[in-house]
């Protein structure tokens, strides 16, 4: 009975030094090897990148004129309604052309006289010039006709000047368009006394095409100056209905000057209009292709770290280790962001479950249910 009991009290000790042991080496195991942790990867691949970027715009007309009053006096007639549109040459307005006409009338007049002396004096430098050829007549009075004659020439150009000015003064005192397309409202009124090269009477502009200004960034001017080159009808505009406008534009000018407040510069783009849908003053977006946009390296875009300003993702390495690599990030798109810097295709990261990783951790891949599972097992 007491060989049973000592047998049986050897082998529960047995038991439980083995089972201490194996504890104690199981712990040492753990801390030697930290189990993988799991995560999901994505393989760093280039895909074609169809980014845009938005700026307010101003829509503005590419042909405008302000017309004014270039003769003084009081408007006696209007030939065009508000908001009408007009042809090259047609008539708008009048100012009083009596006085003028009358100053004109004058003019001519006295290019008649001047004339008509002309005429005597050229037939009296002839008869004294023959005359003096038969010594018939003193060589002084040839030169007082040659004298009168040149006198006379002087004269008719002068009238002539003085003419040319009153009819033009004439011919402005009825204001005519400038060029073909659409006149505003009009300032004054029948019987307003306007006042030469400071009223201001309406504005005239072609609706089509018609421009769009927006303000870039001062190292943007390079991809818009290429963009410029290329003649492309590549940009789009929202309006303030958040509807898309039917046709695109393409960029006419890049400004000639930085503004060194902002740091930016303005670019205008023309549209056609010949719906004449965009009007000249409106608030609308414009839609550019990002300088991003082509065959571009992205990857998930919740793969990326932030810390303090930088950005980072873990890269899978041998034996499913992870070491985080600082990126430079470009455009988001959709759910995916562009890499400029850091990464190149072909390469393995982290895109679920960074929030458990640091610098050498071993990773078991998959998607993280089935990774947990797998290290469980």
């Amino acid at each position: 009975m007491n060989n049973k009991l000592t047998l049986a009290s050897l082998l529960i000790g047995a038991v439980l030094f083995t089972a201490c042991g194996g504890s104690d080496q199981s712990k040492q195991q753990a801390q030697a090897a930290p189990p993988a942790v799991p995560v999901t990867t994505y393989t760093v691949q280039k895909e074609q990148v169809n980014g845009i970027d938005s700026y307010p715009g101003t829509i503005v007309a590419l042909n405008e004129v302000e017309l004014r009053a270039e003769v003084n006096g009081y408007i006696t007639a209007i030939y065009v309604k508000d908001g009408q549109k007009v042809s090259k040459g047609q008539k708008l307005y009048e100012i009083d052309r009596s006085r003028y006409q009358a100053v004109y009338n004058q003019a001519n007049a006295q290019l008649m006289i001047a004339k008509a002396n002309l005429t005597k004096s050229q037939k009296d430098s002839e008869r004294y010039t023959r005359l003096a050829a038969q010594d018939a007549i003193a060589k002084q009075r040839v030169d007082y006709a040659q004298a009168d004659l040149q006198t006379a020439q002087a004269q008719v150009s002068a009238a002539q000047a003085t003419l040319s000015n009153a009819a033009t003064d004439l011919r402005r005192s009825t204001i005519i368009a400038p060029l073909t397309g659409k006149i505003g409202i009009t300032m004054i009124r029948k019987g307003t006394l306007v006042t030469a090269g400071s009223t201001l009477i309406n504005t005239l502009s072609a609706p089509d095409p018609i421009g769009v200004d927006i303000n870039i960034n001062e190292s943007d001017i390079s991809y818009f100056t290429r963009l410029q080159q290329q003649k492309a009808a590549s940009f789009d505009i929202i309006l303030s209905d958040q509807t898309k406008y039917s046709s695109s534009g393409k960029v006419l000018a890049v400004d000639r000057a930085v503004d060194a407040q902002t740091g930016t510069i303005r670019v205008r783009a023309s549209f056609p209009n010949n719906s004449g849908k965009l009007i000249a003053g409106m608030n609308c977006t414009v839609e550019v292709p990002n300088k991003q946009s082509g065959e571009q390296i992205t990857i998930p875009y919740q793969s990326v770290i932030e810390q303090l300003g930088e950005f980072t993702v873990y890269v899978v390495g041998d034996s499913n280790k992870v070491a985080q690599r600082q990126v430079k990030l470009g455009i988001k798109v959709a759910d995916k962001i562009v890499i400029q810097e850091g990464l190149k295709a072909g390469e393995v990261i982290v895109s679920e479950g960074t929030q458990n990783l640091k610098e050498g951790v071993k990773v078991q891949t998959g998607a993280p249910a089935q990774a947990a599972t797998a290290a469980k097992k």
